[in-house]
């Protein structure tokens, strides 16, 4: 099968925009030690519209589609496979672990192509101290507290038992007033976006739906 440059959509084209976004997500999270390259497959002579870590290859936003990329393509449109990983080597012979991952436009039609390089030559304790809390930028300097709940009601519980828990343990805010600072935390973390969170709410609370909704009001105005 010869391979050939496409003729992008518009979709398409907003298909690709939006992995942009993802490239600087997976580079906060996974750390310095990978390279992440993403192509367009209109033009193979400046295929790379995105990248983060190129010093790794050597490589910049225009760079072109590279042999294996090509490779993995044919493969990809020939199996109808999606991804496929390996190891390789940058210009220097240094070692790379690669995974090559297709991404899909209007008809099933493959219009780039997401390419991460792990550079193994990375120290252990750089490897380490991407994972570590206090060394990891972008990020705040505590857990977050994530509810990883198989159902709604029990996701909303879990969430309120959290803001019972931090409101009752702060003694600056009066009795008469924790329910009302509950709800506005609970605002905060956006479960009101949630269908019937208002009675479920209320319920947990044992009070009416129409005091969730004046203190809803409330925090709107604020």
């Amino acid at each position: 099968m010869k391979l050939q440059e496409i003729q992008l959509t518009l979709i398409d084209q907003q298909i690709l925009n939006s992995y942009c976004a993802i490239l600087e997500g997976l580079a906060d999270y996974l750390g310095s030690g990978y390279e992440i390259v993403l192509h367009r497959l209109d033009n193979f002579e400046h295929s790379v519209i995105n990248i983060v870590h190129g010093e790794y290859t050597g490589r910049k936003i225009g760079a072109p589609i590279t042999n294996k990329a090509l490779e993995m393509l044919k493969k990809f449109n020939e199996t109808g496979n999606s991804s496929d990983t390996y190891y390789s080597a940058n210009t220097k012979g240094e070692p790379l672990k690669s995974t090559t991952i297709a991404i899909r436009g209007e008809n099933n039609r493959i219009i780039g192509l997401l390419c991460m390089n792990y550079y193994m030559n990375t120290s252990f304790y750089e490897f380490i101290n991407n994972f570590t809390l206090s060394q990891t930028p972008n990020m705040e300097s505590s857990p977050a507290v994530e509810t990883f709940a198989s159902n709604v009601d029990d996701m909303i519980l879990s969430t309120l038992e959290h803001a019972r828990h931090q409101i009752y343990n702060d003694s600056s805010i009066l009795s008469s007033n924790k329910n009302k600072a509950i709800i506005n935390l609970l605002y905060e973390k956006g479960i009101f976006q949630i269908k019937d969170a208002v009675p479920k709410v209320a319920d947990l609370l044992g009070i009416s739906k129409n005091t969730v909704y004046m203190h809803l009001r409330n925090c709107s105005n604020t």
